[in-house]
């Protein structure tokens, strides 16, 4: 289940956010009369429906793995929290036919109807994720039901099950953050075509609009960040203890960036900032932090999920600071003198920036779960009491062909990217002087087509 998400969240950016991100630059087309970010539009569909197809894939086994692999926590707590499920099974079926419909729009429709029927992809996108994340907020902190005599759940409230405490923050730090990592990674790959001398519009252009999304976003990720943090300290104080290292509850408390968690409660390596945790959670050094110890031991995570959560929270916010930072330079940069950074050293960072991203997506998901153990369902249900009895040979078999499957599934998309990639390449090298600059809404994805000279004036090729 670990490789499975591990593997499947690093397409997640991509499938919620690069449909508002292509859309973005397909109005700016539109708007301006921009032969070239059409063009960046048309092929960042293109893009965006070979990652739909890889995230079939990865997706269907990972409903799989729900029940085979979980049947105490699905046949237990389905019918409380499986809504949110649903809800991700609709919108993905709805994506995949606007997905259809704005690719086929490319050669069919009249530009601005194509436009306004793309439009709800991003709606969907974001609906998939409102389903994805209900089911995690419930399983972190769950509502909605009460028990009867013999411990199942009746009186369902779907309404409390769905907007549980930790809904609201997980849900706009989780939008916020893909949204800013696909704007990262699909400037990254123009940063590296202008490292090697690629100064022409069209990547500059690829390059500025998604890091423009992105450093606008990166404060405002940073804030909400800051504010689930505290949303976990009031709602879930034991996992705040374990990201942070807590081991009694005290005041003035201090933060320690890195460091390893011992048995006895002493912390080695890293930093130690005097009494910076208090005022991070409250605001002053008075402020009481809960300790792992308040709970037994039995009830809380191992000192080794501990030092995991907590290296995996301050990778995240270590990143998300140097982002900060390079969004600041972007911005000096563009107010003062309306042009991008000159330095390599910021498209350095900028081709780095992607993968940085990447790696805080898989940093907080490992925080979420990792920092709950030992429960599966928070205070209600633990791992143990979920997980299926299949025995070990069958559990390492069914390993084995999900890493198969996904190592296949990955190999094609890199290998189709690489290819799309190389054709746009040599079709913008052959290209006539003046075709990058007539209307391209008539040409194919794939790179443009010589146009008919008996076309009619719209500029398609019938």
């Amino acid at each position: 289940m670990a490789f499975t998400l591990a593997s499947h969240i690093l397409l997640v950016p991509f499938g919620v956010a690069l449909p508002a991100i292509t859309l973005l630059m397909h109005y700016r087309g539109l708007r301006k009369g921009d032969a070239v970010a059409l063009l960046l539009a048309r092929r960042w569909s293109a893009v965006m429906a070979v990652q739909f197809a890889i995230g079939i894939v990865t997706g269907t086994v990972l409903s799989f793995e729900f029940g085979l692999l979980w049947p105490g926590m699905m046949g237990r707590w389905g019918d409380v929290f499986g809504l949110g499920f649903g809800i991700e099974a609709w919108a993905f079926f709805l994506e995949a036919i606007l997905i259809a419909i704005y690719l086929y729009g490319w050669r069919r429709l009249k530009p601005w109807t194509h436009f306004w029927l793309g439009l709800p992809l991003p709606l969907a996108a974001l609906m998939g994720a409102f389903g994805i994340v209900a089911a995690n907020a419930w399983m972190n902190t769950p509502r909605g039901f009460t028990l009867d005599a013999s411990g199942k759940p009746v009186n369902v409230n779907v309404r409390q099950a769905v907007f549980t405490p930790m809904f609201g923050p997980e849900y706009w730090h989780f939008v916020v953050g893909v949204v800013l990592t696909a704007g990262y990674v699909v400037a990254g790959v123009y940063a590296v075509g202008l490292l090697r001398g690629r100064r022409d519009r069209y990547h500059r252009l690829g390059f500025t609009l998604p890091f423009t999304v992105a450093a606008i976003l990166t404060p405002v990720q940073f804030v909400l960040g800051d504010s689930i943090a505290r949303s976990v300290f009031h709602k879930q104080p034991v996992k705040f203890a374990a990201t942070e290292l807590v081991w009694k509850t005290d005041t003035h408390v201090p933060e320690y960036l890195f460091g390893r968690l011992h048995t006895d409660g002493s912390v080695s390596g890293g930093i130690k900032i005097p009494q910076l945790d208090s005022i991070l959670a409250g605001f002053r050094p008075s402020t009481e932090v809960t300790g792992l110890t308040s709970v037994p031991a039995s009830d809380r995570p191992t000192v080794i999920q501990a030092t995991i959560a907590h290296w995996a929270f301050d990778i995240m916010v270590t990143v998300g600071s140097l982002l900060l930072l390079l969004a600041l330079w972007y911005g000096w940069c563009r107010l003062r003198r309306r042009e991008l950074p000159r330095s390599p050293w910021f498209l350095r960072c900028a081709a780095l920036a992607g993968a940085a991203c990447l790696l805080t997506v898989e940093c907080g998901w490992i925080t979420t779960e990792v920092g709950r153990q030992p429960w599966i369902v928070y205070q209600n249900m633990r791992v143990s009491e979920a997980v299926t009895g299949t025995r070990a040979a069958s559990l390492w078999t069914m390993f084995g062909i999900v890493v198969v499957v996904y190592v296949l599934a990955f190999g094609s998309f890199l290998t189709v990217l690489v290819k799309m990639s190389h054709r746009w390449r040599l079709a913008d090298e052959g290209a006539p002087a003046g075709a990058a600059t007539g209307d391209l809404e008539g040409a194919t994805p794939y790179g443009p087509r010589p146009l008919s000279t008996t076309a009619s004036g719209d500029g398609g090729d019938e």
